[in-house]
């Protein structure tokens, strides 16, 4: 199987993101919703990984069954709290287990820490150790984000890190979210110009739920709601159906605007639900659905 810097060199990659259940939710919705999202044949798809590893047991089930599928696993893997001989084992089991491909995170420090309590302080201590501990036997993604880290400082200073995280030894980059289009083309301007040459894979959140939507752009990720998206909240603020037909003609576009930048990937989020982002491909015509 191809990496995926090596289909990204070919055409651009489409790929899903999921995220485990929580210890006392079953795992069947979930595998449910995966052998959906397999039959659009994406190139990967990915697991989040909870702060400071809290849903680290999960998150190896679901990579387990993804690779097992016979399709690519992407873990997420933070390492706030965790010790290099801890990390290194926890990457050799996911390796073990078939998977391969990781996006490399420092993590959110959870409520009331101070530090990382743990040997790594940024993510690209960890990319340098895998790549120390592995060599190339992991293709790594890390993180970036159009409109900067909300904790860092300044968008020079997070340009900055994330060219330390290329130099680290990084494959390619995956995106936090961002709706604002002309925010997400300053953003690869800039980074180009600082020499940051890697394939960028973009995550696009759905636009399904009104409340989902404000709170994951301004609670959450602290980026910015454009006009059109804006005009949308505001015409279907009570009317939740109403906001969802116009959401997902919203996420169309947005696709269609991130292929005709020319990006290298799409990372779409499928927020664990198959129906809603079965029907964006579908109206979109980016993947058909195979029986």
């Amino acid at each position: 199987m191809k990496s995926i810097v090596e289909v990204m060199k070919e055409r651009t990659s489409f790929s899903f993101e999921v995220f485990p259940p929580k210890a006392e939710q079953p795992m069947e919705p979930l595998l449910e919703c995966l052998n959906e999202l397999y039959k659009f044949d994406p190139d990967f798809i990915s697991c989040t990984y909870g702060a400071g590893g809290s849903n680290a047991g999960r998150n190896s089930e679901i990579c387990k069954a993804i690779a097992d599928s016979g399709h690519r696993a992407v873990t997420h893997f933070t390492c706030i709290g965790n010790t290099k001989d801890k990390v290194k084992a926890e990457l050799q089991a996911y390796l073990d287990n078939g998977v391969d491909h990781i996006l490399a995170l420092r993590g959110d420090l959870p409520a009331g820490w101070e530090g990382t309590r743990g040997d790594f302080n940024y993510a690209n201590e960890l990319v340098a150790y895998i790549r120390e501990q592995f060599g190339d036997k992991f293709t790594i993604a890390m993180a970036g984000d159009p409109e900067k880290h909300i904790q860092c400082p300044t968008f020079e200073e997070d340009i900055a890190h994330l060219k330390m995280k290329q130099d680290a030894g990084a494959d390619y980059i995956m995106t936090q979210l961002c709706f604002d289009i002309e925010a997400f083309k300053r953003w690869y301007d800039s980074i180009r110009k600082a020499g940051i040459t890697l394939p960028v894979d973009v995550g696009v959140m759905p636009v399904l739920n009104k409340d989902a939507t404000i709170r994951m752009a301004l609670s959450m990720n602290g980026c910015s709601i454009p006009r059109d998206l804006a005009e949308v909240i505001s015409k279907h603020y009570n009317d939740p159906e109403g906001f969802k037909a116009a959401g997902i003609e919203y996420t169309v576009h947005q696709l269609y605007q991130f292929i005709g930048m020319g990006v290298d990937g799409i990372h779409l989020y499928a927020l664990n639900k198959s129906a809603a982002v079965s029907e964006i491909l579908t109206k979109s015509g980016l993947r058909a659905k195979k029986d």
